[in-house]
């Protein structure tokens, strides 16, 4: 399948104090540019690069769940993209577990496309990400559910309703 006919994830993580209070939001987009998902989640207190890669395991669960097999992910972690291409090694045991997941997810995927994405490239996703860590920072004991946002203007139809 030629990637110009992919879904289209920007996720982006981040971190307060890093480590601190950290969330994740994703962008989703289908090949012809309508949004058709947002998502973002409150992790609690961990690193910058364990919400990246939080948000890079929703952004692949989410295609997995939807049946998309064509996935073009951008991220502004240069790190966490190196590491998924395998130019750099990962050190940190915590991010090898998740690294790890995120191969293993990948593999389910027919066509990934992964790249760095400068910050001001990356908003919509930066933006959901710090909603996130403001949900956090509000909330007494953080929240346990990601944030979704999945109906748009633009209905977007799973493989189970194109068979009925």
């Amino acid at each position: 399948m030629d990637i110009s006919h992919a879904h289209t994830a920007h996720v982006d993580g981040g971190a307060r104090g890093n480590p601190g209070p950290s969330g994740y939001g994703l962008v989703i987009h289908d090949p012809q540019g309508k949004k058709v998902a947002e998502l973002s989640q409150y992790l609690g207190h961990h690193t910058n690069n364990y919400a990246e890669y939080s948000g890079l395991l929703a952004a692949l669960r989410y295609a997995i769940a939807h049946g998309i097999p064509s996935l073009k992910i951008i991220s502004d972690s240069e790190l966490m993209v190196r590491q998924m291409k395998g130019i750099y090694k990962v050190r940190h045991p915590e991010l090898r577990k998740l690294y790890d997941e995120a191969q293993h997810l990948t593999a389910q995927i027919e066509h990934l496309e992964i790249r760095h994405a400068l910050r001001e490239h990356n908003q919509d996703a930066d933006g959901l990400a710090n909603e996130a860590m403001d949900r956090g920072r509000n909330a007494s004991r953080g929240e346990s559910e990601p944030q979704a946002k999945t109906e748009f203007p633009a209905k977007s139809i799973s493989r189970s309703e194109e068979h009925t």
